[in-house]
């Protein structure tokens, strides 16, 4: 079993990341009395080294280190089953890959208002201190 990242812009279909390279430790904490339960406060802690990771080319794992850091570390702490938790952290460690991976957007040219929306916006300023006279009138009164 691996853990498949969603395909998106910059990630190549059938990204697989296999169990070997993901380390992840499970507790439990004791129920009342003492006694451990096995559906409530089960701990997952789900870690990924992809500075060493073999299933990303050179070039990704320098943007998921860059973005994310290395080792990135997950913990589903859920009130919920320890299943549940081990698929939510598997989950939220494949959406920030993917999130990582993705490249970065287009950067955006700065827009000078346009003479109209500058009109609207003194005539709003003119409107909002009309408003502000009024209520001054009201409570005076």
């Amino acid at each position: 079993m691996s853990l498949a990242v969603p395909p998106g812009p910059g990630i190549p279909a059938g990204l697989e990341i296999p169990d070997a390279e993901l380390v992840e430790r499970f507790s439990r904490s004791p129920g009342p009395g003492g006694q451990s339960v096995n559906t409530t406060d089960s701990r997952v802690e789900l870690e990924y080294d992809a500075a060493t990771s073999t299933a990303l080319t050179e070039a990704q794992r320098a943007r998921v280190v860059g973005r994310l850091g290395s080792p990135v570390r997950i913990v589903a702490t859920e009130h919920r089953g320890q299943h549940r938790n081990r698929v939510a952290a598997r989950e939220r460690l494949a959406a920030m890959l993917r999130e990582a991976l993705a490249p970065p957007p287009p950067p955006r040219r700065p827009t000078k208002p346009t003479r109209g929306s500058q009109r609207r916006r003194l005539e709003a300023k003119k409107q909002r201190g009309q408003t502000k006279a009024l209520r001054g009138r009201v409570r005076d009164a």
